[in-house]
Parts: structure tokens; sequence; C-alpha cells
């Protein structure tokens, strides 16, 4: 009905009910691959910008058309003026090529490594072929197959349901229902929807654009919100071109009412105004966020959500699951099996555990693993499987129906001991004995898996006993919490197991023993609106409790929303569709290694590797990442306010006419204001726009607390370095006008009078040098020799500074600048690394301000050499060196430690000591 056609109808000019008419045994791999070439793949064609056309679009971008502005009255000055500004033209054609083309890739890059990182997350589905059930891609689903849809799975293709009993379907991403919906045999549920509840098998009905979500297709595409950090960009980008606008059009007012030429002062201002505004800034955050997203993925956490990298790079709170995050999920039987029935052998609990599950099917869990390589199975084909209710974590068990072969029927469950004690016939009179069994294998860190059967379909259920089980923790849980405890992120342990098991994890753990029930967590509706006084109510229990045990997946949104309303960045794991709400809810959602298709879906961070020793190398790289972010954004607003205000003020209130007593008669009259010619600004801003970029690639060590934005501190550091070299321009512009005084400083230094020309090379130079110096003060809080740069900023930092001063010494081009020579380049360079000195002390006497005042807290890194962040050659090469130590045993150590536990004391003159 939802298709306006009947069975009956063609598909693709083939006869549905034929392609439908699938035996039991399911489709052979011949059908398969025929209907495959036939029908096409499942998957919906994904709307692809043409990277070309992208490339067209970014020519006429605000910040270009800017540029291309300044190059049209290039143009027109050169035609009606002088041919000698077609060499401006020509540069600042170039400088929009740069910027373009290397934004262009950088932005294509990202976006192919984002892809690719995704396309290692697609969906598979669980289909019956050749007569097995098998696990395949969800692309190579054809119209026919017999697949299975169970809790946790994403629904493949448009899938009509076979008999069985009803299923729950959670349609959000199609119709936007927050409930899910029963679906019965016969319904019609659709691709791009999650099974949330039961299994039942389910024969493909479309795939592809067929699916009612391929026709749907205002729902491809869907793009998120930018993240605060992006929101952040926004802000300082328009707080930075809001300024520059005002002063450069106080500038073009001022020279045009001093009588200068219009033309070649709005091509100046527009110059200006194009070197000062942050065109990079788009190209270094795309860029930064790609490598990032690579690094974290070499780490074996792939990101779906970008702005989730700064989430986690946040993260106070680590909400984390116990089984499979915290333990090995590798179930080990223990011999003890108490027994509540008389009669009954352990062997008869192994056989009815295994009874409950679908034996000849693969384990779907851990659980099910444990039980069926417990016993020989074939025995267990003597009974015939009616009805199976596979494990829901609203009722925590599983149940199934079977016959004899006698033809009489009876039932077997496994599942939470006190789930199945209710359920009991009897429970009033063991009630306590399985009560007082259960705590005491629980504060031993025992789990426990309960065992009934009942003799017919309406006769009373018979408890009969209680497998047991240790999930042991990892050997690196212990170590890898008290590493997020000393990196500021807070751990707590969230498991639907026994109170006692989770207090013995968490003491085995080193997490604290306060561990909370559900009594203490309110219960919601998920039709409620939440509350925003969780956080006032509940906030303080939440926040004290180092763990929650048998707890409901409504609570973990609650304990999840709770974090979140007492201002905390929170990090949630999880592998099942129960935890599918409070993965979306959490400010960082992280699906474990082997978690549903659900449970991926609402998350951020998808783990490839199990351990929660791979979050915390994640949190690592995040905040490296950041530290990039907060290292160019410093670096981008103090060139900006050293370009700006020193221009500003030197076209104001600098007048190089007034300094001038002619000397060459040859020269032309110096300007009542200072300028640099378009030509050298466009080459300051090309040779700093590559600066920039390399910032993406430095060497950066995380901080030990979590990342916050604190653009007070931010701004007051940018500030400091930027006036700083800005204040150094304006005296090194008063020696250069003043050189021809005696009492000159640079006539001390044997420069004798300079030209007008020659001053503006020098004051090129040193903008130039100033600029590119400032990036290394800008990366670190002390001084800037305390950290290494990354080789690839290194080399692009000198080399910018070894072009600008061959360019000064060999000025190529005709616009009034003039070659200056090896001494006045030589007093450049040592006027500008004392500067530079001077600038780097201002900005730690800043950042001590800021830490004495509490403006901000004091920094501490990450030491680069723990090992829980070598790489694998690291690694591997302290393996071996800790292995070709332990070739040489200590011997004599040993024979001390067994002399004193005996009471002896070596003597020297003993044989068997000289000997050792």
């Amino acid at each position: 009905e939802s298709y306006g056609a009947a069975m009956s109808a063609l598909y693709k000019g083939v006869d549905r009910r034929r392609l439908m008419g699938t035996r039991e045994q399911g489709l052979s791999s011949e059908e398969a691959e025929e209907r495959l070439e036939r029908f096409g793949r499942n998957e919906l064609e994904e709307k692809v910008d043409d990277p070309y056309i992208k490339l067209a679009k970014e020519f006429a971008r605000p910040m270009a058309l800017m540029v291309w502005t300044a190059i049209a009255i290039e143009t027109v000055e050169a035609v009606l003026e002088s041919a000698t500004y077609w060499a401006d033209v020509a540069v600042l054609m170039v400088l929009q090529l740069v910027n373009v083309l290397v934004g262009w890739s950088e932005e294509l890059k990202a976006g192919n490594a984002v892809a690719a990182l995704k396309s290692t997350l697609k969906p598979e589905a669980t289909v019956k072929r050749d007569g097995r059930w098998q696990h395949i891609n969800a692309a190579e689903v054809v119209v026919g197959d017999r697949v299975l849809l169970a809790a946790g799975a994403s629904v493949p293709a448009d899938c009509m349901l076979c008999s069985g009993k009803p299923i729950q379907v959670d349609q959000a991403a199609l119709t936007g229902e927050s409930l899910p919906k029963s679906f019965y045999p016969n319904d019609l549920a659709k691709m791009g929807s999650t099974c949330t509840r039961g299994e039942i098998e389910a024969l493909v009905y479309a795939t592809g654009s067929e699916t009612f979500f391929g026709k749907t297709a205002c729902l491809i595409n869907q793009a998120g919100g930018p993240g605060n950090f992006e929101l952040l960009l926004q802000r300082i980008t328009l707080a930075i071109t809001s300024t520059g606008v005002v002063l450069v059009v106080i500038t073009f007012f001022f020279l045009i009412a001093s009588g200068e030429p219009f033309l070649g002062v709005t091509a100046f201002c527009v110059v200006l105004l194009v070197a000062s505004i942050p065109i990079a800034m788009r190209v270094v955050c795309t860029t930064t966020m790609a490598l990032g997203c690579r690094a974290l993925a070499e780490e074996k956490a792939i990101v779906t959500r970008l702005s989730a990298v700064e989430d986690l790079a946040a993260m106070t709170v680590l909400c984390s699951d116990k089984t499979g995050t915290l333990t090995l999920n590798k179930m080990r039987l223990q011999k003890e099996m108490p027994l509540f029935v008389e009669g009954v052998s352990k062997r008869d609990v192994l056989v009815a555990a295994a009874l409950a599950t679908k034996w000849r099917e693969p384990p779907k869990d851990a659980l099910d693993t444990l039980v069926l390589n417990a016993i020989d199975l074939k025995p267990l084909d003597m009974y015939e499987q009616l009805e199976h209710v596979p494990f829901d974590t609203s009722i925590k068990r599983t149940e199934a129906t079977l016959r004899r072969k006698d033809g009489s029927i009876f039932r077997v469950t496994k599942g939470a001991p006190q789930v199945l004690l209710k359920m009991a016939y009897n429970s009033d009179e063991i009630q306590g004995m399985v009560e007082t069994k259960v705590l005491a294998l629980a504060r031993r860190g025992v789990r426990t898996l309960a065992v009934a059967c009942s003799s017919g379909l309406e006769e009373g259920w018979v408890f009969m006993g209680m497998l047991t089980f240790l999930d042991p923790p990892r050997p690196d849980s212990g170590s890898t919490i008290a590493k997020a405890r000393e990196f500021g992120v807070r751990t707590k342990m969230i498991t639907g197991d026994h109170a006692a098991i989770a207090v013995e994890m968490c003491r085995a753990l080193g997490m604290g023993v306060l561990v909370l029930g559900p009594e203490r967590l309110p219960t919601i509706n998920p039709n409620d609106e939440i509350s925003q006084q969780l956080g006032y109510n509940y906030g303080t229990v939440c926040e004290t409790a180092d763990g929650f045990a048998q707890v409901l997946p409504e609570h973990k949104y609650v304990i999840v929303e709770t974090l979140r309303q007492r201002g905390h960045v929170v990090g949630m794991t999880g592998d099942g569709v129960n935890d599918a709400p409070a993965l979306k809810r959490a400010d960082v959602g992280v699906a474990v290694q082997g978690s549903t298709d659900a449970a991926r879906a609402a998350s951020d961070i998808v783990l490839t590797e199990s351990g929660l020793a791979v979050i915390i190398r994640a949190i690592v790289v995040s905040r490296q990442i950041v530290q990039r972010m907060k290292n160019y954004l410093i670096y981008r607003i103090a060139c900006t306010m050293q370009l700006l205000l020193f221009f500003f003020i030197s076209a104001l209130f600098v007048s190089p006419s007034g300094y001038h007593q002619a000397v060459d008669l040859q020269e032309d009259k110096w300007p009542t204001f200072f300028d640099l010619p378009v030509m050298s600004i466009v080459l300051i801003t090309i040779l700093n726009d590559g600066t920039i970029i390399s910032i993406a690639y430095d060497k950066v060590v995380a901080c030990k607390t979590p990342e916050q934005w604190n653009m007070r501190a931010l701004t007051l550091i940018s500030t400091v370095i930027g006036l700083t070299a800005m204040l150094s321009s304006l005296v090194l512009l008063h020696q250069c006008l003043s050189s021809n005084q005696s009492e000159s400083a640079l006539r001390t230094v044997g420069v004798q009078y300079l030209s007008y020309g020659e001053i503006q090379t020098t004051m090129f130079l040193k903008i130039s040098l100033s600029n590119f110096l400032s990036v290394f003060s800008a990366r670190t809080t002390g001084f800037f020799w305390e950290r290494q740069p990354g080789t690839l900023m290194a080399v692009c930092v000198f080399g910018a500074l070894i072009v600008s001063t061959v360019l000064a010494m060999h000025w190529p081009f005709e616009d009034g600048l003039r070659s200056i020579n090896l001494l006045l380049t030589s007093y450049v360079w040592c006027f500008v690394l004392f500067w530079f000195a001077v600038q780097d002390c201002c900005k730690v006497l800043a950042y001590r301000f800021l830490f004495r005042m509490g403006y901000m807290p004091r920094v501490d890194y990450i030491h680069e050499e723990d090992p829980l962040f070598l790489s694998p050659q690291e690694s591997a090469a302290l393996a071996r060196k800790e292995h070709q130590h332990a070739k040489t045993p200590d011997t004599r150590g040993r024979v001390v430690d067994r002399l004193r536990r005996n009471q002896l004391q070596p003597r020297d003159e003993d044989p068997v000591w000289h000997n050792l």
C-alpha cells in the first residue's frame, strides 16, 4: 500500500511474485549474483558535487571578490597611468590562484579522507544463502533475499516480514515518530529504520533507489549544524573583518581628503583589507580537522561528526559501559553451579541453557558463546525449536518453546536471576537462598545466569539453577582509568549487573566503590519533555557516584542529561540498541567495537578496537587538534593587528615629508603618508598564507586538562604579540626616516642616508620577519624554545624568512622599492630578533598575569614519552629494549632477597657469592 502496488506488480520489469517466492533455504549464491548484476547494488546515489564546479565557485567567494576588485583597480591604473602596474596585477593574480587552489585542494583532500573513513562503517545484513545464515555488506542485498531482522540491527532494505512474533521498529529517521512501532507478519519494514525489539525473518521487497527511503530525496544529504569551534571562527572572522573595514575606511577618507589620487588610495586600501582579513582561516581549519580525523583513525577511532573532535577534547566525564569496554567480554564458566531442584544435575542446567538459545546458528553474544561452548550440541538436535524469544533489555532473558520426539512441548528460559526468581512458582520458598547466593558470588566478582524450565505452555516455571562465570577486567583498564583521571576525565561505570559485582569491579580498577542503584534516579517517559531541573535535583548524586548498577536504558539517558545540565561535557560508550538514546544525548557518543547498527548511527565516534585505552588516546589526539587551532587563532589575530594598526597609524600620523631633507636632488619628494606598494603587501600575504597552513602540521603537546575556549585570554595574548610587533615596526620606521640625521641610530652602525624606496623595502622586510617569527611565539605558553616545532612548519617559516630576505636585497619589481645592502639587512635581522625576544618575554609575562589573576588555569602538558601514546614502531622498539634488559637477570638481587628471607647475611669470602 505504501507504494500503491500489489505483490503482482512488476519490479523493474520482472514479476515481483517470482522474485519473492524464496524458499526456506534462501537464495543460492548464483541467484544472488545474477540479481545483483541485473538490479544493481542496494545503495542510494549520493549527490556529489563536481570538484571543478566547486573550484569555479571558489573564485566567487567574498574574499575572492575583494581580490578581483583589487586586480580590476590595478588594471585600470596600468592602462591609464603606468605599465609598471601590470606587475601588481600579475602578483594579485598569483595571490588569487594560491588562495583558491590551496583551499580547494585541501578541502578536497579533507572530504576524501572523511569519506574514506566513513566507508569503513558500512552496515551489514544477516542473510540466508545456500541454506546457511551469513553476514554480508548490506549493499549486496538483493530483492528476494531472506534476511534476519534482530534487535539493534538496521533494516537493510524495504522488507516484508515473514511469519513470527511482532517486532518493534524505530522509524524516527523516516517519520519523526519518537516511539518504536509494532510490525506484524506481512508488514513492510522500510530501509533506514532500526529494529529495537524482537527477531523475525523477512523477504527483501525493494532495494536502493526503489525503496521508500530512496524515493524520499529530502532525507538524503542531511547536514548537521555547525560545531562550537566553527561558530567561534565565524565570530572571530566577523570581528576581524569589521575592525579592518572600519580602520581601512577611515584611512581611505583621510587619504582622499589629503589630496591623494583616488585609484592609488583605493588599490592600497583594498589590498590592505585583503591582507588583514583571515582568508586562509577556512583552509587551515579544514586541513587541521582532516589531519586530526586521520590521526584519530590511526588510533582506531573513526569520527562520524567533525565537531565531535572539539567536544572530545573538552570532555570532563566519561560514562563507560562495563562489559566489553572495561572487561574482556570473554565469559569464563566456573565450576561452581548452585542448584535449587532435587534430581537436577549440572548437565541438565547446561542443556536447558543451550536449548534457550538458537544452537543451530552462530552465537549472537558472549553469553550465547559461553553456553554453547560448555556442552556437545549434537544431542540437542533431538529437540525441535518451535519458537524463540531473543534477549531484550526490558525483560532481561531469552525464552524458547521446544518439542520432544514424543510430541510433548516444554519451555526453557535463561536470564537475570532476579527476573527468573519472580517467575518461579516457588519463589517465596527459594528467594532467600537465591539472593544470598547471588550476593555472595557477586562480592567475589562472579556473575550468575539463572536457568528455568516449564513442562508445558501453561505450567509454572521451575527455577533449576544458576551458571556462574567471570568476565575479567582488561589488563590495561586500571592504568587507563588512572591515566584518564590524570588527564582531567573522570570515568563512571554504568552497568546492568548486580551492584555487588559493580562494586568489586570498581575496587579492582581503582575507581572508588560508591555504586548506586536505579532507586536513586528518576524514571522518565520517552514522550515527556525532559525536565531542566534534573541537574539541580540529581546533580550531586550523579557527580559523586563512581558508578551505577542494575540500570535500564532510560536511567543511562537521565545520568547523561543530569551531568550535562551540571556543565559537564559528557562522553558515553555503548554497543546496543538500548544505549542509542544516551549515545545520542551525550556530547560525545562512542560506539565500541562490535556495536550494533543502531549504536553506530547514534554515535559521533566509532571504535574499531576494544578497550578504554582507545578512547583515552583519542582524547589526547583531539586535544592536540584544538591546541593547533588555538595557536592559529593567536597568530592570525596578532598578524592582523600588526598590519592594520601599523598602516593605520603610519598613514594618519606619520608624515615622511616632515623628516625629509633633500640630499639627492634627483629623488622625488617624499609623500605625506607612509605606505607600501600593492606588490609588497601581496607578497607578504602570499608568504604568510603558506606559513599559516603549515600550522596544521605543527608538533604540539596536549594539555593534561580538558580544553576550553577562553577568548578573554586568547585575545589578550594575541594583543600582546601583535602590539609588540606593531610598536617595533613604528620604531624602525622612525629610525629609517631619521637616517639623514647625524644622531640617527642607523648612522651609529654605519648605515648611511636611505632613500624612500630603501625605507619601504626595509619595512617590507621587517614586517615579513616579524610576522613569520610570531608563529614560534604564538605556539607556547612559555618561552618559544621550550617546545620543538613540527618539521614542515619549521621548513615553511624559514623558507618564508629566506625568500623575504632575498627579495629585500634583490628587489625585482619597478614599483618604487629599491634593494637594500647586506649591512642594512643584517641590522634589520638583529633588530627583529631583539624585538622578537621582547615580544616573547611580554607574552610569558601576560600568561603569568593570567595565571596569577585566575583568568586562566595554569597549563600542564602530557609527557610525550608516556608509553600509552607511543606509536607502534616506538612501542616495538621499547619492547625490544626491555627484552634485552630482561636477558641480564639480577641474580645477585634474587640471592639477597632469599638470604634476607632466611635471615642470613652474605659474606664476601663466600665462593658462591663471588661466582654470582
